[in-house]
């Protein structure tokens, strides 16, 4: 009897804390969580420790306090929260929260909103199966939209298994990665990670909570050749990625398995964490020299017993390359330390207090007919000349076949494109403020310069704006908003639709 007696004193302190609030905040959506049924009520969180998170995210520059967090315990919950919202005669947004790694306040809600805490809904473990009962061809994982790709390598990696497409980072949410594609160095050849699912389990539809997905896999590596190679002549350094990427699947013993691209910039201190001591001299100095050098990086999967096959299948593979003679650097790692190769480096920065920092990063698409201009307008007269503040700069291209354009994604209309990313990190407000104005200038050039860019992971547009970005899917996308969200509580952190 105490216990219940506790349990509803709990409860309708939650009750009232969330009453006063909105009464107390002139907000044009009002509410009163005394409408709310007990299950959902039980789920509304207004604790100190709980709201800051919700608050802000990685990019640490736009902040938001939701009136309350819900915690989730099953999909059922999540499907209450939302009919209870569009029971009201003013509705209130919900914004989804996985482990908050966007960066312009996506995941964020504002005073009359809920911010939805994924990574706390209780689910069965990640489940591994084959359709035929063996062949790695037809199995797959199911595992639940707050659950991180990580938990997925480490259930299926002792099964001989993986997914087929990776983003760079592993600690990222399912649902929060298929929500905005998901990009890496595998993409070339497999397509986005939303291209790579087999079912997913959605509340209300297009515009909803990822709350399943099920996750194609295939054969598991055990080990990678991971090689970097340098050029200082930034068309030969995009002419040898783009000849990287055009094998066809089929060509499994001569084609890379992963391949990616970044800036080396003359700002000190340079990362040579991946060369060899004696290298380190002779890198600086070609960097020092040049002011930017570009550094194409790909893999080559392998088991351990194929040893002698994947010398020569990487041989073949760096012949006819036009990298700086002798610039060519080369790792021997298990598959699983090269997926996941930023979180030793997370662990640095955190040790440093330098992830909680603001990131005003850029992150856009950019077609292969525009690249060239790009790198002289953008990467030599606008990143290298200002020298405002380091980051990691990564250019590679990506085959557009590899898209369904049924997507909401829009991509440049090039068969190829490049994704390029600006991810930046400031530790003092003015330089945040020089890095969103030097973003908004190379948004100038390109549009100045007729390149047709796509923003990717995008924040902070106008409605207009918006309408601009999807261009031809405007419609569509309108479309299935009015039929799967017709109150358009979901998602306000992106402000389409508001």
């Amino acid at each position: 009897m105490a216990r219940n007696v506790a349990f509803f004193i709990a409860i309708a302190m939650v009750l009232l804390l969330l009453y006063s609030t909105v009464l107390t905040q002139e907000q044009p959506r009002v509410w009163s969580a005394f409408e709310a049924s007990k299950e959902v009520a039980s789920k509304l969180s207004r604790n100190p420790q709980t709201l800051p998170l919700a608050s802000t995210d990685y990019g640490n520059i736009v902040h938001k306090t939701p009136i309350a967090v819900f915690e989730p315990s099953s999909v059922s919950d999540i499907i209450a929260l939302i009919s209870f919202s569009n029971s009201l005669p003013t509705p209130f947004t919900i914004a989804t929260k996985g482990k908050s790694h966007s960066v312009h306040g996506q995941a964020m809600n504002n005073l009359s909103g809920v911010v939805l805490n994924m990574t706390n809904l209780h689910r069965p473990g990640i489940v591994v199966a084959c359709d035929d009962g063996k062949s790695p061809l037809w199995c797959y994982a199911d595992a639940g939209g707050g659950q991180l790709w990580n938990d997925v390598l480490l259930a299926t990696l002792p099964l001989g298994l993986t997914p087929l497409s990776l983003t760079d980072y592993m600690y990222a949410t399912i649902g929060g990665t298929l929500s905005n594609a998901g990009m890496g160095g595998m993409a070339f050849q497999f397509g986005p990670q939303i291209s790579n699912v087999l079912e997913l389990d959605v509340v209300t539809g297009q515009f909803g909570v990822i709350t399943r997905a099920r996750i194609p896999l295939g054969p598991a590596p055990t080990r990678v050749k991971w090689l970097r190679l340098l050029y200082n002549n930034f068309t030969a350094f995009s002419r040898d990625q783009e000849h990287l990427i055009s094998f066809s699947e089929s060509d499994e013993k001569t084609k890379a398995d992963y391949v990616e691209g970044m800036l080396v910039l003359n700002q000190p201190p340079l990362d040579l964490f991946f060369y060899p001591d004696s290298d380190h001299q002779r890198i600086t100095s070609l960097v020092t020299q040049n002011g930017i050098i570009y550094l194409l990086e790909l893999a080559k999967y392998y088991h351990s017993n194929s040893q002698e096959h994947v010398k020569k299948e990487v041989e073949d593979l760096v012949k006819g390359l036009n990298f700086v003679a002798t610039f060519v650097f080369e790792k021997d790692v298990s598959y699983y330390e090269f997926v996941n190769r930023v979180y030793p480096l997370e662990l640095i920065l955190r040790s440093e207090g330098l992830w909680k920092v603001p990131h005003p990063w850029l992150n856009l698409w950019v077609p292969r007919s525009g690249i060239s201009d790009f790198n002289e307008g953008v990467f030599k007269d606008i990143i290298l000349k200002q020298n405002i503040s380091g980051g990691s700069f990564l250019v590679y291209p990506t085959n557009r076949n590899k898209w369904d354009d049924r997507m909401s994604p829009v991509t440049p209309d090039d068969d190829v494109f490049y994704i390029v990313d600006f991810l930046r990190t400031a530790t003092r407000f003015d330089v945040v403020e020089k890095l969103q104005t030097q973003n908004k200038e190379i948004l100038q050039f390109c549009k100045d310069a007729g390149i047709k860019i796509r923003e990717y992971l995008t924040g902070n547009k106008t409605h207009q704006q918006w309408v601009e970005h999807f261009g031809s899917k405007w419609k569509l996308f309108a479309d299935r908003k009015d039929e799967f969200d017709p109150n358009r509580i979901l998602s306000p952190g992106y402000g389409i639709f508001q």
